[in-house]
């Protein structure tokens, strides 16, 4: 049966080819709704036509705006019917929305890295399973290299509670390149290599034992002191190797053995403590500190002149 019915409908009735016409909406669309209940018709014209009214167009609009967001015919059926308010039904599709957004940004971050660093087919499928670890997945990979890099070190307690309790972990909603830095890090945060070697940074940075009190120079990468002293004296032109730099590594330092200075600088230096700070700062989503290579390197140079002096 043609639906589109005769034209003398009455003048507060209207025939799916109406209501077609007043909604710019499809016959066909308007039948399928109509079969699923979700536009049912007010009545039928004595030929067996249906029959919609004004309501049936304000109610026809609705369908189409919810349609048009995203939402099933379940939950069109449940709002038109009552059930649930439009308000219920978007807060639980925002929420859906909300994490396929997330997912979609992972995804583009992890695309966009493999793209980048022209990875093999292992290590694309190695930066997703990292990108898309659960949050309590990362948590665990976090406190399991803390563990292993702290644990049983005497370590000042201002050092460690900047170091164990800062929060390392990716934000509900990340950037691309924060994913791509959590992607690095966490690489480099399971890699033995590492972990040895910051291991070997702490303890050197460690207090001396029975003491409690670190050795002068302990520290040293997180030192902003240092950094800033040094930078001040090559602003001015100082040469590592000249007296006055002796004097700045004595003021510095104290009394320190200068190779045991330098065998901490060279330990930081060698784990890749400049890397990895650089990469939380970008999980983070803050602009990475400057690595400050040259004052290390002058640094270097002028501790490395004071033990051979």
């Amino acid at each position: 049966m043609n639906d589109d019915g005769p034209k003398d409908d009455g003048p507060n009735e209207l025939t799916i080819g109406r209501l077609a016409r007043r909604t710019g909406m499809s016959v066909r669309t308007i039948r399928y709704w109509s079969d699923l209940g979700v536009l049912p018709p007010v009545g039928r014209s004595p030929g067996g036509y249906r029959l919609y009214d004004a309501e049936s167009v304000a109610r026809l609009e609705l369908v189409r705006t919810l349609r048009e967001l995203g939402l099933g015919l379940d939950d069109v059926r449940r709002v038109l019917a009552g059930e649930s308010s439009v308000a219920e039904v978007a807060a639980v599709h925002v929420a859906a929305l909300d994490a396929r957004i997330r997912a979609l940004k992972v995804s583009r971050a992890v695309l966009s890295s493999v793209a980048k660093r022209d990875s093999t087919t292992e290590e694309t499928a190695l930066m997703n399973r990292l990108a898309r670890l659960s949050a309590d997945e990362r948590r665990r990979i976090i406190e399991d290299f803390m563990e292993e890099v702290f644990g049983g070190l005497d370590i000042d307690d201002e050092l460690r509670g900047r170091l164990r309790h800062a929060s390392i972990d990716l934000p509900d909603d990340p950037t691309p390149d924060q994913v791509d830095a959590w992607i690095e890090l966490a690489e480099l945060l399971q890699d033995p290599e590492f972990r040895a070697g910051m291991r070997t940074m702490m303890r050197l940075n460690s207090p001396l034992p029975g003491t409690g009190e670190a050795a002068p120079g302990a520290s040293i990468w997180f030192a902003r002191q240092v950094v800033q002293v040094v930078g001040e004296a090559r602003e001015r032109g100082v040469e590592p190797t000249g007296p006055e730099a002796a004097r700045i590594i004595h003021d510095l330092f104290g009394d320190a053995d200068p190779a045991e200075v330098l065998l901490r600088l060279e330990a930081g230096s060698a784990a890749g403590a400049v890397r990895y700070r650089q990469l939380v700062a970008r999980v983070r989503g803050r602009e990475p500190q400057p690595s400050h290579t040259e004052e290390f390197a002058w640094l270097v140079t002028a501790l490395g002149a004071e033990r051979v002096g």
